[in-house]
């Protein structure tokens, strides 16, 4: 399984982003997996910030975040889009997309360790007030 994101760049505050991550080798009607994005800012732990199941397109946004942030999945591409709205400053941070078990994607998102399969490189998102 590889995943690619894109579409990280510097932008102002409260402008807009849609972060893509296309995926190859996994099959996305698989309803044991979970697709995650998850950022880290300079000096701040990683945080999970949205989920989606691929299987039948469920969502999770972080709570601090909701409002902001939607997550889809194009299915034909084997992209999942994060759109990230109203951007601040401390939303600079490098967006990361993984893929893994449904439990343990939750699992990790909550911080309760790495249980995440595959993770991409990340792509750099900058926020200018």
């Amino acid at each position: 399984v590889q995943l690619v994101e894109s579409g990280g760049s510097k932008v102002q505050a409260g402008g807009s982003l849609t972060l893509s991550c296309t995926i190859s080798g996994f099959i996305f009607d698989n309803d044991r997996y979970s697709i995650g994005w998850f950022r880290q800012a300079p000096g701040k732990m990683r945080e999970g910030v949205a989920r989606i199941a691929p299987a039948d397109n469920s969502t999770f946004i972080a709570h601090d975040m909701e409002g902001r942030l939607g997550i889809s999945i194009d299915g034909a591409k084997k992209t999942t889009y994060l759109q990230i709205g109203s951007l601040k400053p401390e939303d600079t941070a490098v967006y990361t997309c993984a893929v893994g078990f449904i439990d343990g994607m939750k699992a990790t998102m909550r911080g309760e360790g790495d249980y995440v399969s595959h993770w991409g490189q990340g792509t750099q998102v900058t926020v200018s007030s």
